[in-house]
């Protein structure tokens, strides 16, 4: 095995706290784009975290500051989502994001060879960048392409049916500098910050590149046409339906009790507060949080 060669580069010391005019400017002009598709404003927030990881490589404290400003959200309520969910990086991020599936299938054919292989050559493990910020290193639990097994994806790219050494020698070449063509879709992988533009909802115009379902996919497919196999019609599934309702109770008689809790009703707790609970509006929540934001003591009041 040969290590592969990724030179160590000092960070680049403390994020920015606020972005600067022209930076402000060009992601205000982007965010009223996104902020414009949803009836609620604050429905944007997610693909807006996706848009300041565009900008710099990770959901920065200015990114943050910025989506919390342009929702009329507060921090802590920004945050909560950034947190919550995998896909938004709270530390900078590699160029490109490496996945290897280990799930049961992938693992059994070769997904846990390629994973001790990668770790042993790059000298990093889960969710760890070389220090020359090329690569960011995940144990992906499954990538939804079992029929393509083992799999690697990089930046959510396909790279089918991989072995130790294919896998190391993309790896290499991204760290190179070299492009790289996944198994399927486009004619090159983008960096994150160019995917994650993407998934903010700006096209790049390389979604309709390459295959996208190949053989083992349409196998199925392939088989049911030739056996003459076809699913049931929606008319036929409707009739089926009708016929399984109870009949109506007779006059005069009590209807029957509800199979399942409805939305709203005595039984369910859906857009009900809790128990004791007084109802609270949006502009009460959104109140309560800022007031968390600026409760808490600074550090020179404590000191006293």
């Amino acid at each position: 095995m040969t290590a592969i060669d990724h030179p160590r580069i000092p960070g680049s010391g403390r994020p920015r706290a606020a972005y600067d005019d022209a930076t402000r400017e060009r992601l205000a002009a982007d965010a009223a784009q996104v902020v414009a598709r949803y009836p609620d404003a604050r429905s944007a927030l997610l693909p807006l975290l996706h848009l300041v990881q565009s900008e710099d490589g990770y959901v920065s404290p200015a990114g943050i500051a910025f989506c919390a400003a342009t929702l009329d959200l507060s921090t802590a309520q920004v945050s909560a989502v950034a947190t919550f969910y995998t896909q938004y990086k709270r530390r900078p991020n590699g160029e490109y994001t490496v996945g290897v599936c280990t799930n049961t299938l992938c693992a059994i054919m070769g997904g846990d060879a390629i994973w001790e292989d990668l770790t042993d050559r790059l000298g990093i493990g889960h969710d760890e960048t070389t220090g020359d910020g090329k690569i960011t290193l995940e144990r992906i639990e499954c990538n939804a392409a079992c029929d393509y097994a083992p799999v690697m994806m990089i930046n959510w790219e396909f790279f089918d049916n991989q072995t130790p050494d294919s896998a190391a020698e993309v790896v290499g070449r991204l760290i190179a500098g070299e492009s790289v063509a996944p198994t399927r879709g486009p004619s090159r992988v983008q960096t994150f910050k160019q995917v994650s533009r993407v998934l903010a909802g700006f096209d790049d115009g390389l979604a309709d590149e390459g295959v996208a379902a190949g053989e083992p996919t349409l196998r199925g497919l392939r088989l049911a046409r030739e056996n003459g196999w076809t699913a049931p019609s929606v008319d036929a599934g409707a009739r089926d339906a009708a016929q399984a309702e109870p009949a109506a109770p007779a006059a005069g008689t009590a209807a029957p009790a509800a199979s399942a809790p409805q939305p709203g009703g005595e039984q369910s707790s859906v857009d009900r507060p809790a128990a004791g609970a007084a109802e609270r509006s949006a502009d009460q929540e959104k109140a309560e949080h800022r007031a968390d934001d600026t409760s808490a003591p600074a550090d020179s009041e404590k000191e006293s």
